[in-house]
């Protein structure tokens, strides 16, 4: 949203196209919120959960009780203290803070997680509504945490490296990987890997790096492809992403081998040249069995900058050197590498600036059961839904600004509501409102319109 003064709330809704529901919106250290809030269609909040922040996002229970965490780790970049599961009015009912013993900046000595950018419970691969498939509230929770490591033939950099845990409802870690265990295995060429050598973006303030980061973990969850012999979907590997490095991969659960992987290079392929190159991924996932699309992968591309390798006008330094600047939500099949559906680009480029979809950081689009998209765009706090034609149905702006992710649950989710009444919001009518200089018919928009190539109104 290009204006400098923007509406906030639910700017528009369609009953009859939406998949109604709740949607629960996290809020972190860049968001205005007091934490974790969920609303109706119309906007209206139905419940708040003060204190309790995304990590980076929530997750639902079908009880309305949430996960989230109670902050960030103090003096660390992007860690957060703890998960925590509270019930509907906010009541402590797990948590874990088991990695590490730390001091912080002013003393103190804690107990802390680590935690950062995603986690599941078992039960539910993604974490947002897949029917059929919930999460146990006593089960596994897999996340992302942090290990320091020291990796001299990587780079003479402290790393603050990607630890994939995995612990049970009694806080004992009971599986684990570590990203730089694999690094020789990610498929980053030489040049790329003395690029990160030399220059791995460390961060002065914390004095290391952390440019290796998944910013999401999925289980790969029941599917068509494991039923019909492909072992590298075992439903319970794992599917992450790092996207400092523009690639996204499965992890075999048994071997802790790399078994599927798209990234970093988009070339060498036909197929995935077809795609273009992915930039600075987040939130991918198998699309759950029981939704549209089932066993496909779901990614926000966001474009911006990432990735280390040979030099170019976009970097003389070879450190983010590939650039795009708007965003893509795509589907692929995982097995033909086929693009089944996307959103967002458009080959002419005026009518792709139309769209205004654009976030460089954080995101993510999840499938719903009629067949809908919904898509946060988190730099700018936009929510929105769209159906397989790309048309827009519910399109909220989040008052916060910044939206990590934002999933949508059943009513009966929340027993602890009636069901809300469903009101529509519509769109003003072209020309309503306007410069009186303008005219809208010579606009360039009309004229795609009338030419039947307007994909996404």
């Amino acid at each position: 949203m290009p204006q400098s003064v923007n509406l906030t709330g639910v700017l528009r809704y369609d009953p009859d196209a939406s998949w109604n529901g709740y949607t629960l919106i996290p809020s972190c250290t860049l968001h205005t919120g007091k934490g974790a809030m969920l609303i109706d269609m119309n906007g209206r909040i139905v419940q708040q959960w003060e204190g309790v922040f995304g990590g980076y996002h929530n997750i639902m229970f079908p009880d309305g009780s949430i996960m989230g965490s109670t902050g960030p780790t103090p003096g660390q970049r992007h860690d957060h203290i703890d998960l925590i599961h509270v019930d509907f009015d906010n009541k402590l009912l797990w948590k874990f803070d088991n990695v590490e013993t730390m001091t912080t900046p002013d003393g103190k000595t804690i107990r802390a997680a680590r935690q950062h950018h995603d986690y599941q419970r078992s039960g539910s691969p993604t974490g947002y509504y897949t029917p059929g498939q919930l999460p146990d509230p006593k089960g596994r929770t897999l996340m992302n945490s942090t290990k320091m490591v020291k990796r001299p033939d990587i780079t003479p950099y402290e790393i603050a490296d990607t630890w994939l845990i995995e612990v049970d409802i009694d806080g004992n870690i009971v599986w684990d990987w570590l990203l730089t265990d694999h690094w020789y295995e990610l498929g980053f060429d030489e040049i790329a890997r003395a690029v990160y050598s030399r220059n791995p973006r460390p961060m002065t303030t914390v004095n290391y790096t952390k440019e290796t980061y998944f910013n999401n973990c999925a289980y790969v969850g029941p599917n068509k492809w494991y039923d019909q012999g492909d072992q590298r979907f075992h439903p319970d590997n794992i599917i992450v992403d790092i996207r400092s490095w523009n690639t996204s991969f499965i992890i075999s659960k048994k071997t802790k081998e790399i078994v599927w992987k798209i990234g970093p290079d988009y070339s060498s392929d036909p197929r995935l040249a077809k795609i273009g190159t992915i930039i600075g991924q987040h939130h991918v996932h198998i699309i759950p069995k029981g939704l549209p699309g089932e066993g496909n992968v779901l990614i926000f591309d966001n474009g911006g900058e990432a990735a280390f390798g040979n030099s170019n006008p976009n970097s003389f330094d070879g450190v983010y050197h590939t650039r795009r600047w708007y965003s893509r939500v795509l589907e692929i099949n995982p097995v033909t590498l086929e693009l089944v559906w996307q959103y967002g680009d458009h080959p002419d480029p005026i009518v792709r600036a139309m769209i205004r979809f654009f976030s460089p950081y954080c995101s993510s689009a999840q499938r719903l059961p009629n067949g809908n998209t919904l898509i946060c765009e988190c730099v700018g706090g936009r929510v929105f839904e769209v159906n397989p034609k790309g048309a827009i149905v519910w399109e909220f702006a989040d008052p916060g600004a910044f939206t990590f992710r934002a999933f949508r649950y059943p009513y009966d989710w929340v027993p602890q509501r009636a069901k809300p009444v469903e009101t529509a919001v519509k769109v003003p009518a072209t020309g309503s409102v306007r410069l009186d200089t303008c005219t809208p018919d010579n606009s360039r928009a009309h004229f795609y319109r009338a030419q039947g190539e307007w994909l996404y109104e």
